[in-house]
């Protein structure tokens, strides 16, 4: 049984969600993020006069999932809203009273992903991350909370077939949640100003992220049920553990049309949350941890925050320690 935020033997160790990953981000002949001085950001020609790189629009872009009731899926208090997976998502609203309630998503591989339903009586956006093929949606009310015994309320088997294999990764959902009205989103376009790359949109958002917010030890040893990241208040408080480290980052990057999978799996022993984006002309960054101006993987903000460079390599040398269970 699934539940993505687990105390993990060792947490209340000293270990604060392990070891800082310093990103070493040389863009080479890259132009930097920055804007030149004295050159406008009109300008094709910079000081020296080498021809200069087309900015990138840097407007926000932020997907809007909606339960349209074109196609829809019910029970008594639970309501399922299928109109859009065609988009890579569906929403839930369950209205129910139990105490404890889960929502199961089988994707077309067998993964289950599991989910705590907490909020009740408004649709919840849950990504279709398995691509296309046959979903099966379940739902299960608790019969004893003491024995943790559930009983299935709700099941429904869906065939899906996604028209673009980065909606699931650019919308917002159930753990990556963010509007147009967002700080985050707000923030991420005054950081992605003066770029001429993706490349450099990650680099500038990456770097923000490690330098401004503060692992936070005492909440990673008081994680309540069915936690959820607040990306607006991570931003806001600078501190968070390692789930609100890959939300805050997973928001700021698709909000700049960047395709971005959290993911949740164990590195070594450790239950822990991660991200892999996707750069054009590269790919899914996924394969290596050192970044050589062209490729970077396993962007890890909670690593690069709270560690020192040599002490990650030497524990996360091999990429094989990485192991995905869920992208979200």
């Amino acid at each position: 049984m699934h539940y993505f935020i687990q105390k993990r033997k060792g947490w209340h160790r000293g270990i604060r969600c392990f070891f800082f990953l310093v990103f070493i981000l040389f863009l080479g002949a890259t132009v930097s993020c920055a804007n030149e001085k004295e050159v406008s950001k009109k300008s094709n020609v910079s000081t020296n006069g080498s021809e200069k790189k087309e900015l990138r629009d840097a407007t926000p872009v932020v997907l809007s999932p909606e339960a349209t009731g074109a196609v829809t899926y019910q029970e008594e208090n639970v309501s399922i809203d299928a109109s859009n997976v065609s988009e890579g998502y569906i929403m839930l609203n369950y209205t129910g009273t139990n105490e404890k309630v889960k929502f199961q998503i089988k994707t077309p591989e067998g993964i289950e992903y599991t989910y705590p339903v907490t909020n009740t009586g408004q649709y919840n956006v849950y990504s279709l991350s398995g691509g296309n093929g046959t979903y099966q949606y379940v739902l299960l009310e608790s019969v004893s909370v003491e024995n943790n015994q559930y009983a299935v309320v709700f099941s429904k088997q869906q065939d899906v077939t996604i028209s673009n294999e980065f909606s699931p990764f650019l919308y917002p959902n159930y753990y990556v949640n963010f509007s147009i009205e967002s700080q985050t989103v707000k923030m991420a376009q005054k950081l992605a100003e003066g770029c001429t790359s993706d490349l450099e949109v990650v680099s500038n958002i990456y770097n923000y992220v490690i330098e401004n917010i503060e692992y936070d030890t005492k909440k990673a040893e008081n994680v309540p049920y069915g936690y959820t990241p607040d990306v607006d208040e991570t931003l806001k408080s600078g501190k968070g553990i390692c789930f609100d480290y890959a939300a805050l980052m997973s928001a700021m990057l698709r909000s700049q049309r960047i395709p971005v999978r959290l993911e949740v799996g164990y590195v070594g022993e450790i239950y822990h949350a991660w991200i892999s984006c996707y750069i054009e002309d590269v790919g899914w960054v996924d394969d290596i941890i050192e970044f050589d101006g062209k490729n970077w993987s396993l962007m890890d903000p909670t690593l690069a925050a709270n560690n020192d460079k040599d002490s990650t390599k030497e524990y996360i040398g091999d990429k094989s320690r990485y192991i995905v269970k869920y992208s979200y």
